[in-house]
Order: C-alpha cells, then sequence, then structure tokens
C-alpha cells in the first residue's frame, strides 16, 4: 500500500472530503496490514491538520492505493495518480509532490525508477532494502525503516552472541532477500558463522522447492528467514506438511511481528528470535481513531468494507466488495445490522499493542510535514536555491521538497527522528522472542535490543535469562574445533564444512575453531591438551636422582677401595708377597685405578664445555696409565722367566726406570690424541632436542667422533698386548705369576667395552651417560678385584702364607715342574739342532741351582 499526499489552502476542496478510494480489482484489496497503515496514515494526516503550530497555512489531503504486492498493479496505480478519473474534480491536475510507500523493497525500486523523470520524492515506511541507500540511482528515495546493512549486523552478531556457527539462510525470490542474504553472508564471515548451502532462492510461491532446502539443512537447526509474512504463511505450511520440527527460527524484521502467524503455526514458530523494529509505547489518540469507525462511515471505502465484512461476517449494502476471505460464498452471507461496534471484538486493526509498522507510517507523514515547515519558514535571499531563493510551500516543484526531507530534523513521540547523508534513519532494533503464554496466546517479549548509534561492543544488549527455546537452547548446529587443534576447510566445499586437526607437534592453539596452529618456542612444548606451551623437560643424569646417586656412591666406593688397598699394600711393603709382585708398579696402578673410578663422578652433573672438555680426556688418560701398568708388569714377569739367557742382557732394559717409561710412553700416545683432540674438534656441551621433542637432552656431544673412537680403540689395543703377553705367562710359577688374574681381568675388560659400544650407540640422553659410567666402572672393579683380591685375602686373612719359607717351599714345587717342562723343551731343540748352549736360558741353570741348594 502506497498514500500521494498533495497540499491544499484552508478552506479548499482538497481536503478529507477528497479521499480516492481506487478501482475494484479481483483479487483481495483488504489485509490486515493494510488497514493498520491506512487507519495510521489517516490518523496522521488529521492530526497535523488540526495543529495550528505545524503547517497552519497548509492542509494536506491524501489518495490511497493497494499495490497488492504485485509490481504491474503498483505501477498502474501510480500511473492513476496522474489521471483524470481520480473522482475529486478539485485535484485531478494537480501532480501529488510526495509519495509514502511501498512497504516492499522490490516495489518501491519499481516505483523509483519509474518516477525518475519526475523527480518525485518517496518516503517508505517499511522497505528496509540497502540496495535503496544508493543515492546514485535512487536519489528520491528516504525512508523510517532502518535499512538492511543495520538489521545484518545485528543479526550476524546476535549468532555470533549464541556460539551458532553452522546456520542456514532462506528467502524467497526477491530483491529484498536477494540482498538481504548477499550482506548477511559477508557480515558473518567476520565473525566465523558459516551459511549452510549458503542461500536458497526459490520463485514466488514455489514453497515445495524451498523446504526441501530447508529439509537439507535439518542438521543446522538454526534457520534465518528473509521472507515476508505473506511468503512465511507458505513456508510453515509446507513445513508442517514435511514434519519438520525443532527448528531455531530467526526472523528478519519483515516477520518478527507477525503474530497472524501464532494462530496456525504456533508450535512449529515457539522459541522464534529476531529484530523488530522500534515499537512505539502509545501514540495518544489512534486507538480512539481506530475504533471510531461506523457502517455509515465506510460505505465508499472498498479497504474499510471488505474489512468491516470480514470482521463481522456480514454484507454491506452496496458495498464495492465482492468476494470473501473466508468459507463460503460472499453473496450468502447477512446484510451487516449496523450496530457492530469494533469496541465488542478483537482486530488487528485496533490492536495498539504492537505499534511498529504504524508507528514508522506515523513518522513518515510527519516528516513530510515537517519538510514543509521548513519550506514555509524560509526566509527571501537566504534559501537554498540559485540566488538564495526559496520554495513555495503552496506551488513547489517535486525536486525541491527532497531538499528539506533530507534536512529534516524533528521529535516524533519524545523520540529524535534524523537521517543520515543515505537517507536512512539511525537503526534501533528491538529482539523479540516468541513466547507460548499460559492460554496458548502469543506473547512477544522483548529479551533485547540492537542499538547502532551505540560503540560496536555495546550495540548488542541480551537478557538470555527471559528467552524461551524452541527444545533447549540450540547451542551451536556444528560442533566448534576446541582448543589444541585447527579447522581445516574441505575442499570444494562451503566454508563451514571443516574437519578438526589437532596441531601437529610442537604447535598448540589457545582458541576455539583457530585457523592456524602456534609453533612453540624452542625452550618451549605443547602440554598435552596442545592448548598452551610449557617448559621443556630439561634431561640430564643428575646428582639428585637415585641413579646419579647410586652411580656416585659406587664410583666413591670404587675408589675408596683402591686407595684401602693401596694404604694395605704399603702397610706390607717389607713382606715378600708385595715384593714379589712389582710393588712399585701395583702403587700406581693402584692410585691410576682410584682415579678412573673418580672420572666416572665428572659424567653426572649438568654438562658444561669445560666439563665435557674434561670428561673424555680424563677417561682415556686414566684407563691408559691402568692398562700400561698392567702391561709393564705382564712384560717384566714374562722377560725374566723366559729371555734370561746366558750372557743375555735383556732384562736391563726391564728395570724399575724403564717400567715406569714404558707407562708413560703407553700413556703418552694416548695424551698426544687427546690433545689433537681438543685443538681441533673439542667436547662441548649441547642441548639435544632430535631425540624427543618435549624433552632438551643436555649432553656433553664428542666434536669429533674420530678423536673419541681413537681414544677408545687405542685402549683396547693396549688391552689386547696385555692379555696376550699375560695369555703367555700364564704357566709360569704362581707366586710370580700374575698372569692368570691379568688375563682373567682383561676376558672382563673386553666383555664390559664390547658389550658398551652397541648400546651406547643405541641409546640417548642420561642413559647414555650412564651407561658409559657402568662400562666405566664395571672394568675398573674388574681389574681390582681380580689382581689385588687374591693378594688381599692372602694378606689380610693368612698371613702365614705371606713368609719366605713359604714362598721357598711353594715356589719349589712350582719349580720342580717347570724345570722337567723346561728341560723337555730345550731337549727337543737340541735333538733337532744340536745347539744347547745356545738354547739353554741362563734363568734355567739359575732354577736348578737354587733348587738344589734348597734341598741340601
Amino acid at each position: 500500500m502506497f498514500l500521494s499526499l498533495f497540499r491544499g489552502t484552508p478552506g479548499s476542496a482538497a481536503l478529507d472530503n477528497c479521499v480516492f478510494l481506487g478501482v475494484e480489482e479481483k483479487n483481495s484489496l483488504y489485509e490486515d496490514g493494510d488497514i493498520c497503515v491506512k487507519g495510521t496514515m489517516t490518523f496522521a494526516i488529521k492530526e497535523i491538520n488540526q495543529r495550528s503550530d505545524l503547517l497552519p497555512h497548509l492542509k494536506l489531503g491524501y489518495h490511497i492505493r493497494d499495490s497488492c504486492d504485485d509490481i504491474p498493479v503498483a505501477l498502474r496505480a501510480l500511473l492513476s495518480f496522474n489521471s483524470s478519473n481520480l473522482g475529486c474534480a478539485a485535484v485531478y491536475r494537480t501532480v501529488s509532490p510526495v509519495i509514502i510507500g511501498d512497504a516492499s523493497s522490490g516495489i518501491s525500486m519499481a516505483l523509483l525508477r519509474s518516477l525518475g523523470s519526475f523527480r518525485i520524492p518517496l518516503v517508505s515506511y517499511f522497505a528496509s532494502c540497502s540496495c535503496l541507500s544508493d543515492q546514485r540511482e535512487f536519489p528520491t528515495f528516504m525512508r523510517t525503516m532502518p535499512s538492511d546493512a543495520f538489521q545484518i549486523r545485528a543479526l550476524a552478531r546476535l549468532v555470533s552472541y549464541f556460539g551458532w556457527t553452522w546456520v542456514g539462510v532462506i528467502g524467497v525470490e526477491s530483491d529484498y532477500a536477494r540482498f538481504a542474504i548477499q550482506l548477511f553472508l559477508q557480515e558473518s564471515v567476520q565473525y566465523g558463522v558459516c551459511a549452510l548451502l549458503n542461500v536458497i532462492q526459490v520463485p514466488l510461491h514455489h514453497y515445495k522447492l524451498l523446504i526441501q532446502g530447508v529439509d537439507t539443512m535439518a542438521s543446522s537447526k538454526v534457520i534465518i528467514n528473509f521472507s515476508g509474512e505473506s511468503e512465511m504463511q507458505g513456508i510453515l505450511k509446507e513445513i508442517g506438511r514435511w514434519n519438520i520440527t525443532g527448528l531455531q527460527w530467526i526472523a528478519s524484521e519483515a516477520w518478527a511481528t507477525a503474530t497472524l502467524l501464532w494462530e496456525k503455526f504456533g508450535d512449529l514458530l515457539t522459541g522464534t528470535l529476531g529484530f523488530a523494529i522500534r515499537r512505539a509505547d502509545v501514540i495518544p489518540g489512534l486507538e480512539e481513531h481506530l475504533t471510531s469507525l461506523r457502517p455509515s462511515d465506510i460505505h465508499k471505502s472498498g479497504f474499510l468494507a471488505e474489512f468491516w465484512e470480514e470482521t463481522f461476517n456480514c454484507r454491506l449494502n452496496g458495498s464495492v466488495n465482492s468476494h470473501s476471505h473466508g468459507v463460503g460464498n460472499y453473496l450468502d452471507r447477512l446484510p451487516c445490522k449496523g450496530t457492530e461496534s469494533l469496541d465488542d471484538v478483537y482486530s488487528p486493526y485496533s490492536d495498539v499493542t504492537q505499534l511498529r509498522v504504524s508507528y514508522n507510517v506515523y513518522k513518515a507523514v510527519y516528516l513530510v510535514a515537517h519538510a514543509l515547515q521548513d519550506m514555509s519558514d524560509c526566509k527571501g535571499g537566504k534559501g537554498p536555491f540559485s540566488n538564495g531563493t526559496c520554495a513555495d510551500p503552496k506551488h513547489f516543484k517535486p525536486w525541491q521538497l527532497i531538499h528539506y526531507l533530507r534536512r529534516a530534523n524533528f521529535s516524533a513521540l519524545g523520540e529524535e527522528v534524523n537521517f543520515d547523508q543515505n537517507g536512512d534513519p539511525i537503526a534501533y532494533y528491538d529482539l523479540v522472542n516468541w513466547q507460548r503464554s499460559p492460554d496458548g496466546s502469543l506473547h512477544l517479549v522483548k529479551v533485547g535490543f540492537y542499538d547502532a548509534s551505540s560503540p560496536a561492543g555495546y550495540s548488542l544488549v541480551i537478557n538470555d535469562s527471559v528467552i524461551q527455546w524452541p527444545v533447549g537452547k540450540q547451542v551451536c548446529s556444528l560442533d566448534s574445533c576446541p582448543p589444541g587443534s585447527r579447522v581445516a576447510r574441505r575442499k570444494g566445499e562451503p566454508i563451514c564444512c571443516f574437519d578438526c586437526v589437532p596441531c601437529a607437534e610442537g604447535e598448540v592453539s589457545n582458541e576455539t575453531d583457530s585457523l592456524e596452529c602456534t609453533r612453540c618456542s624452542e625452550d618451549t612444548w605443547p602440554n598435552r591438551a596442545r592448548d598452551l606451551c610449557i617448559p621443556k623437560t630439561i634431561e640430564y643424569l643428575s646428582y639428585h636422582e637415585l641413579m646419579g646417586i647410586m652411580l656416585c656412591v659406587v664410583s666413591v666406593l670404587g675408589a675408596c677401595i683402591s686407595l684401602s688397598i693401596l694404604a694395605i699394600f704399603f702397610t706390607y711393603k717389607d713382606t715378600p708377597l708385595v715384593r714379589a709382585n712389582n710393588m712399585e708398579l701395583s702403587f700406581l696402578l693402584l692410585v691410576f685405578l682410584a682415579v678412573c673410578f673418580l672420572v666416572g663422578l665428572l659424567f653426572i652433573g649438568e654438562p658444561s664445555d669445560w666439563l665435557c672438555r674434561i670428561r673424555y680426556p680424563a677417561f682415556g688418560i686414566s684407563f691408559a696409565l691402568c692398562i700400561s701398568c698392567l702391561l709393564a708388569k705382564t712384560a717384566v714377569v714374562l722377560m725374566a722367566f723366559r729371555s734370561t739367557l746366558p750372557g743375555s742382557n735383556v732384562m736391563k732394559w726391564f728395570g724399575p726406570n724403564q717400567q715406569r717409561a714404558s707407562v708413560f710412553l703407553g700413556t703418552a700416545v694416548q695424551v698426544i690424541i687427546c690433545l689433537i683432540w681438543l685443538l681441533t674438534s673439542p667436547p662441548h656441551a649441547n642441548n639435544n632436542t632430535d631425540y624427543h621433542s618435549a624433552t632438551i637432552i643436555m649432553e656433553c656431544v664428542t666434536g669429533s667422533e674420530v678423536c673419541f673412537w681413537c681414544v677408545l680403540g687405542y685402549i683396547g689395543i693396549l688391552a689386547c698386548m696385555c692379555f696376550l703377553m699375560a695369555f703367555l705367562a700364564r704357566k709360569l710359577p704362581d707366586n710370580f705369576n700374575e698372569a692368570k688374574f691379568i688375563t682373567f681381568s682383561m676376558l672382563i675388560f673386553f666383555a664390559v667395552w664390547i658389550t658398551f659400544i652397541p648400546v651406547y650407540v643405541s641409546t640417548a640422553g642420561k642413559y647414555t651417560v650412564a651407561v658409559h659410567i657402568f662400562a666405566i666402572l664395571a672394568s675398573a672393579f674388574g681389574l681390582l678385584f681380580c689382581i689385588f683380591a687374591p693378594k688381599c685375602c692372602i694378606i689380610i686373612l693368612k698371613p702365614e702364607k705371606n713368609s719366605k719359607k713359604h714362598i721357598i717351599v711353594a715356589f719349589t714345587h712350582s719349580t720342580e715342574n717347570h724345570v722337567q717342562s723346561i728341560m723337555s723343551y730345550y731337549l727337543e731343540h737340541l735333538l733337532l739342532n744340536n745347539r744347547l748352549i745356545d738354547v739353554c736360558s741362563t734363568h734355567i741353570l739359575l732354577v736348578i741351582q737354587s733348587l738344589y741348594k734348597s734341598r741340601k
């Protein structure tokens, strides 16, 4: 419906009695909303005409047409404004300077394009399409209805507020739905909201296609509908037939307060949320004006006649109406009695509890009135037009009125009304909730509001506690990706179709629906939930843990045992047993074994560069000293028994000085290797995160693997030489023979270090260090106990055996057997080579001589 206003002077025929009622249409002239709008329009005009402070020298007249929500009908009605068939001879030549309407955005656009050349302003009370804000295309458009751009922001904020990330968006094919849905899709992306299937636009009345789309959205549960009230009736009818329930409807302002839908579809609409345009608490005098209608007042009005007949189910005499909205034939109705009163029945026409659209109509009429008042107040020479001229309020051009409409600023029922540069009012919406009253009726409850003039973070205010939901609160139609995961979009599918992928190793996300995971720093690592970076676990063999304490105790114990044995040997240094076992080399060996035990302590504790540079050389040199001492002891014994031939001076090369020199010479090679190692690529501390990403392994890296294995290899070479000599000397006389014990100790040494190699290579972290310490301690204990334990037992537990007499007796017994073997050996060589004097050893003669002397 739209209204054409024209002005007249007091006393003109073009006043209240000049009302064009429209031509008769076959389709309906009447809907409840049309009657409310018409009643409010006429009331506002009547109120203005009765005021003395507003347009005192002008009176407003009007023509009313029904667009029937159809563009061709609306255009035909528009053209009739300039027709001579207006029915009012006094105004048929007058071109209306302004049009108020239409309610539909699409019809308003069609009217504006038709009025373009006439530059006639159009003020809409309900057209909300954002496209109408384009002043280049629609320069003569204004409205008292906020633009959809504000409504869309409010809807996007609403959906985001309740955490709905997956919603369905539908709309019947129209300019309003098309632009609204397009804007919503753009705005919702900012809040992470996804519109399932994006948009379903179907031609008008093809509701089955629309419902099929809604059915595919059943998992969404939250449906935003950009449709009008009439389209919504068809949609809900089809939804009922398809038995689709449990939907959370989000209503656009086009049907957010369409209470007529409740009567038939209340079960489907319970819990609906929607933004409704601002409501006026009361418009003084409007209710009395609407209920003052009597049958005598409405015979010539097609709108009112049809409304009256439908309300009271009767037929007026001489009515222009010829059809019925209800069941049955119109001609079968009884005549109206003339005593009917609107006070006796409920009718949406007279319901003033939801003055929303009516309030917009009221403000639209007053906008025109205040623009005309501003035009009347213009003073010559200070006007807005060329040369400071003013427009004549009685004979102005429509385009001149546009200037004043855009600058109008007035108060209506206590509200300040003003407009932006696009002709749009400042947006304010009530958030209403459709709730069922105890008696089953609809109760529209205001549960919040949206004020576009407020700061961004405070524009939407909601009182959750008073909201009535359809079936519990629809928290989210699609599970969100929790912290610790990220959103992985599915290729080729809508933005809302995604998988939740756990953050990769070393990455975290601390927000819901995070698009990316953030990598932790080098010294931090994700917790188990992967929503927080925590410090990495630092691992090294510490003195404070059980394994470190045990190894430390064993190392110190080994050193103490070595020093204790050294003390025992020093105490009994003059006894035959100690003197017969190369006392000086034994002392050196015990000292070096104590050092080997203490070297194990260098492997415990937090690694540092200086500690790493000491650790490995100390280990290599200490073991080189130990094995060199054993090698010297074995060589002396072997040479003493096998190389003492008549006239031979070999033994002079195995005196005390030579023995000490051989020990340090054997160690010097190891020292040189270590010096080269330290000078070229020394060991150093390193934080290793390669083995386990969540742990920082503080370790000593060798620097040069070649030098490290050279150190181990050299110790192995010395051990092999020692083992070989000890094996050759294993059958020498017992009291002077340590070869058996040295042989056994070398076997333990080899077993430990051969086992060490694969275990060392396959372990990491503190366990590698523990294996290294264990190998040091095991091999050191093997040398200590195998070589010195038997002698300590004799010295401490069997001192009677530590005497010269016992040693000579034992030696004699062992020597007899030994001489026999030596003699047979040398006789064999004599028979073969006839060189007895060259083969026989001086040692053999001395042994035989001592044997004979002892027997005498």
